[in-house]
């Protein structure tokens, strides 16, 4: 599955799969403005770690493209539409570091015109949407290894092809191990609110022929403590410098639960998911989504009337409760504060 994100030379747009509305229908959303990026990105027309970086770098390009037809200073006019791309959402760190690397590349071009630098950012857009789906293959690669045939595999959220530009990160070490010949099935936790588990990555395992049950949320211990689980493996919007990983809500939970069963706990991410920067999970922003996504479903409201929730979207998971991190450079084991540290000298 790559055909989800998709540059139109014709349009001069990029067209993304509307995930909101999966698995009942796929319908197609057009970006041609920084407004139309931000919207996808923040109503998740558009959503994981890696998929944001891939959309925020042709986010850049069409922001340019947007300031060609206004007035006044051009730099200032894209630098401001830049400010707004890298704050559409606080958590996952590929999308700051997209807008971080279209800005190297225009510091670096010097004293560049507008249109000669579109053509630069373009091709440098196109560059990081190959390089995910590669990357996510080396990770699948390398993750394949750590899971055994016979494997029911759970996971949270969705960190598949959808999630990414291609192929997948957790669902990555899925489609890794069953390329290397293994029979895997997936259990895939519901993923409350938004269902990404129960909506996407259903459909896309049951797409590809891949095995998965869907299990409540709040099954996992019973179907952990019942043996019918062998391994975890999830994705992270944002590791930290300690090797902790900040992933959808309830991840944590997982984790800890994996940890009494002496299951292994694996996450799955390229290596510009790690941000040395932030020494640990504590210190990352956690996004507080809009009330309505618990309080309804559909147009359906739950709670009474005036009743508030709690809907942080993310929550950090402690490095000692993960048994590895997969990225395409390899698998980094304990302890993550120096294998991390040895990654990026």
């Amino acid at each position: 599955m790559t055909e989800h994100i998709q540059y139109s030379p014709e349009k001069d747009a990029l067209i993304l799969l509307d995930q909101r509305y999966l698995p009942n229908r796929e319908d197609w959303f057009e970006c041609k403005t920084t407004d139309d990026i931000c919207y996808a990105l923040v109503v998740m027309v558009v959503r994981g770690a890696p998929a944001i970086g891939v959309t925020a770098a042709y986010g850049c390009y069409l922001a340019g493209r947007e300031v060609q037809g206004m007035d006044g200073d051009w730099k200032a006019n894209l630098s401001a539409k830049l400010d707004q791309i890298h704050e559409a959402r606080p958590t996952a760190v590929n999308l700051r570091w997209a807008v971080r690397e279209m800005r190297r590349i225009w510091e670096e071009a010097g004293d560049v015109s507008l249109d000669a630098l579109l053509d630069i950012w373009l091709d440098r857009a196109k560059e990081i949407h190959a390089g995910d789906i590669e990357m996510c293959e080396l990770i699948g690669k390398f993750g394949g290894e750590l899971i055994d045939d016979g494997d029911t595999v759970m996971t949270h959220c969705n960190a598949g092809a959808l999630a990414t530009a291609g192929y997948g990160t957790a669902l990555g070490v899925i489609r890794g191990a069953i390329d290397q010949g293994k029979k895997v099935s997936v259990i895939a936790n519901e993923t409350r609110p938004f269902l990404q588990g129960a909506r996407l990555t259903a459909y896309e395992l049951h797409k590809d022929g891949i095995p998965v049950k869907v299990a409540c949320d709040n099954a996992c211990a019973l179907l952990m403590k019942r043996g019918l689980v062998d391994k975890v493996v999830v994705g992270a919007d944002r590791i930290t410098a300690n090797g902790d990983a900040v992933n959808k809500i309830g991840t944590f939970g997982v984790a800890i639960i994996a940890k009494r069963f002496n299951i292994p706990f694996y996450v799955a991410a390229p290596v510009y998911t790690i941000d040395p920067e932030t020494p640990t999970g504590d210190d990352v922003p956690i996004e507080d989504r809009d009330p309505r996504e618990v309080t309804h479903i559909g147009d359906h409201r739950i709670p009474p009337e005036g009743v508030e929730v709690y809907n942080l979207a993310f929550d950090p998971t402690p490095n000692e409760l993960i048994a590895g991190i997969i990225t395409e450079k390899g698998v980094l084991y304990p302890p993550y504060d120096l294998a991390i540290k040895k990654l990026f000298m």
